[in-house]
């Protein structure tokens, strides 16, 4: 099949996940020649992807139904869809559009499908009773969805790879490490500091609100250094998620806005110029697939503070590129803040060591260079239209 004869449908949970993590992925499919629907709930990301020259098309998908009757209507309106589309492969992002999608494609005979995880989501991170239940069914459902030859699923660290094989959500065989969505190294780049010394000491959590990213310990370091004396201001971008169960309730983060425990930014568009603006970087996550926001801080060349769990590991490395701290140890946090508030020079070793792995590593060419490598080999084994 040449590149101009086929169709890959890229299928994510909202259009603002494609629109900043996968844009660049789908214009170099555009690029090399392959036809490119984009698919997700509606929402106001649809319009720039479609400024962008980009397909884009919204689905009737919740993403937190629990209802089976508008889950089972969802999974038929993508298999319809895909029918009509006969698109040559289907490529899922996060874990609801990574298993309805494939199980949607192998209901409509599509010849191959992806499945991307990035992290295990909030069934299998979360300790709530209704997380617990959920994990025996979509533990069924990962297996259906991910099985068969021209199956693969694209993971983003080692430790989740070691968890689906030893769960066997997946074959080992179809499993396919590629290091998160990538960043691009020529739009985050060290800007040089101008003037004297910035007071106060910035720091940036950047993330959506969601408790498992470690908002609430962020909360509590800042109120520990504030407490201190110390000169440091902690900042919080991003926006509550209401349609992750694990949102940070907005009034919870205005009013540690308004107590002065952190400055709450809202959504920040120009992540470049505000990345300009601060000292340090922090996400005292609970697990990660890779962290895009800080892949994006090291290749501003920013020290890094995050934990030692999947994900966020593969991305520092304790007092090579950054500084690790356990989870949910709030003290432990406040400690490396203050630590590299104190010794200017090891923050700046550090983030110089940052850069270079982001662009020898995380370069987002290389990621989609790497993508468009499983495509050309699961398309290259599907030689006859299996569409009936």
């Amino acid at each position: 099949m040449s590149a101009a004869a086929v169709k890959i449908v890229l299928f994510a949970n909202t259009d603002w996940y494609l629109y900043n993590f996968r844009r660049a992925l789908a214009l170099a499919l555009r690029e090399a020649g392959y036809e490119v629907v984009l698919l997700s709930p509606a929402g106001p990301y649809g319009a720039r992807l479609e400024a962008e020259g980009l397909r884009w098309q919204p689905v009737p998908m919740s993403r937190r139904s629990l209802n089976p009757l508008r889950e089972a209507r969802l999974l038929l309106h993508l298999a319809a869809l895909f029918r009509r589309e006969r698109p040559a492969l289907v490529h899922g992002f996060t874990i609801k559009c990574a298993v309805y999608g494939a199980l949607a494609a192998r209901m409509a005979r599509v010849p191959a499908r992806i499945s991307a995880v990035a992290g295990m989501g909030y069934v299998f991170t979360s300790t709530d009773l209704k997380a617990r239940l959920l994990r025996p069914p979509l533990r069924g459902l990962m297996r259906a969805a991910f099985d068969g030859a021209n199956a693969r699923v694209i993971l983003q660290n080692p430790d989740d790879a070691k968890l689906f094989r030893e769960a066997r959500l997946a074959d080992a065989r179809r499993i396919v490490l590629i290091p998160g969505s990538g960043v691009d190294c020529t739009r985050f780049v060290p800007e040089p500091m101008r003037g004297p010394p910035r007071a106060p000491f910035r720091v940036l959590l950047a993330a959506r609100l969601l408790w498992d990213k470690g908002v609430a310990e962020y909360a509590a370091a800042a109120r520990l250094l504030h407490a201190q004396g110390r000169a440091v201001e902690c900042l919080l971008a991003g926006e509550p998620d209401p349609g992750n169960p694990a949102a940070v309730p907005e009034a919870t983060v205005r009013e540690w806005d308004a107590s002065g425990v952190l400055r709450w930014l809202g959504h920040v568009e120009d992540m470049p110029a505000l990345l300009a603006t601060v000292d340090l970087v922090v996400l005292p996550s609970y697990r990660e697939g890779l962290p895009k926001g800080l892949i994006e801080a090291a290749a501003c060349a920013k020290p890094l503070i995050t934990t030692d769990v999947p994900g966020c590991r593969d991305v520092v490395e304790h007092e090579v590129d950054g500084l690790r701290v356990p989870p949910r140890d709030a003290a432990a946090l406040a400690g490396a803040i203050a630590r590299l508030h104190d010794d200017p020079d090891l923050a700046t070793r550090l983030g110089q060591a940052a850069r270079i792995k982001a662009s020898s590593t995380f370069d987002e060419r290389i990621v989609i260079e790497r993508t468009l490598a499983v495509y050309r080999e699961l398309i290259g084994s599907t030689q006859r239209n299996v569409y009936r």
